[in-house]
């Protein structure tokens, strides 16, 4: 991107005031690939309108805290000054997961919900939302469930396990909290198919800067207007798949990708450990073909940055179209001119010459 681009770029997004509502990705053209783009002519940035926060900034753009610290991992969390250029998320690669219903990736603290659409059909896009997730001692379970019912306005009963943790810290719980904006579950939940009392729910004013960290009792935590617009969109009985996927491997128009995370609190993987996950995916991705020939330093900046955010490592050529324009044009006193032999595409999806 060259700089006077860049420098257009940057003016748009300064005056942008965050988003209202979840970012809606176009799912790509190719139905084989997997990294979604917002803004597809460069990097997201934007500048500080004032001093603030990191924090603040992550939540005029529905980011969670830990997406943009490590995207940011240059600025202050604590003082942006006013002008100071901060980045935002633009690419992320899907998780590997069926493309409908929900998934929740807890290593990225993210969500994606994929729209209902036509049997048959394949989905047309795919909407994004920041989320909070279990602590250390509270894990997010993972696996396969669905949506079981949804409350508007729920209280919150809290298990006894949870008023006795609560009360050895000096903070007592009462046996029910009522709807408003001090209740933890904030002004939605949506129950999900598993035993205990697990949901997807909103947040209370004190504690929204949590999302996008491990902060909870094992619930998923959503800002409150995002989970208002999801709790809308998401009928009862639909699917949602918790998965854990630090790393993540796609290809966008015949360049791979790979985007690297951070481990949870209580995990600590090698480096050595995230490469053989890494070279797996490659791998995956390839069809299981031969590894193809990737960009060695790129690959290792990403497993050791973890910034969260997709880093090209390889780029392919195109297939080849059916007819080659360079093939000979016969003579036009050749009256018929021997066929040539039908092209095939060999296992790996290219196509060769003989």
């Amino acid at each position: 991107m060259n700089i006077r681009a860049l420098l257009a770029f940057t003016i748009i997004l300064s005056g942008i005031g965050g988003h209202a509502n979840a970012t809606t990705y176009a799912m790509p053209e190719n139905s084989n690939d997997s990294v979604i783009t917002e803004y597809p002519d460069g990097m997201a940035i934007t500048r500080a309108e004032q001093d603030e926060t990191l924090l603040d900034v992550a939540r005029r753009f529905l980011l969670g805290q830990t997406e943009i610290v490590r995207l940011n991992q240059d600025v202050d969390r604590w003082l942006v000054k006013k002008g100071e250029v901060v980045r935002l998320s633009n690419r992320r690669i899907l998780p590997d997961s069926p493309h409908n219903g929900l998934t929740l990736n807890i290593s990225e603290y993210r969500m994606y919900y994929y729209p209902p659409t036509k049997k048959g059909e394949k989905p047309h896009q795919v909407m994004s939302y920041a989320h909070g997730v279990g602590r250390q001692d509270w894990k997010t379970p993972l696996g396969r469930t669905k949506v079981a019912r949804k409350i508007m306005n729920p209280s919150w009963h809290p298990p006894e396990s949870i008023r006795r943790e609560h009360a050895a810290n000096g903070d007592p719980l009462p046996l029910v909290v009522p709807p408003g904006p001090h209740n933890p579950l904030g002004s939605r939940a949506l129950h999900l198919a598993l035993p205990g009392e697990y949901r997807i729910h909103g947040t209370d004013i004190d504690k929204i800067h949590g999302i996008g960290m491990q902060i909870t009792h094992g619930c998923v935590r959503m800002y409150p207007e995002d989970v208002e617009e999801l709790y809308e969109l998401v009928a009862v009985g639909t699917p949602v798949y918790i998965v854990k996927q630090p790393i993540k491997v796609g290809w966008l128009d015949n360049v791979l990708y790979i985007e690297a995370h951070p481990d949870l609190e209580g995990e600590e993987t090698t480096l050595d450990q995230r490469f053989a996950v890494a070279l797996r995916l490659i791998q995956k991705a390839n069809n299981n073909q031969e590894l193809p020939d990737f960009d060695q330093q790129a690959l290792n900046n990403a497993l050791k940055e973890q910034t969260g955010d997709p880093v090209a490592i390889h780029e392919r050529l195109p297939p080849l179209e059916e007819a080659s324009l360079s093939a000979p044009v016969p003579s036009v006193t050749d009256p018929k001119p021997a066929p040539k032999p039908a092209r095939k595409a060999s296992p790996d999806g290219y196509y060769h010459g003989n």
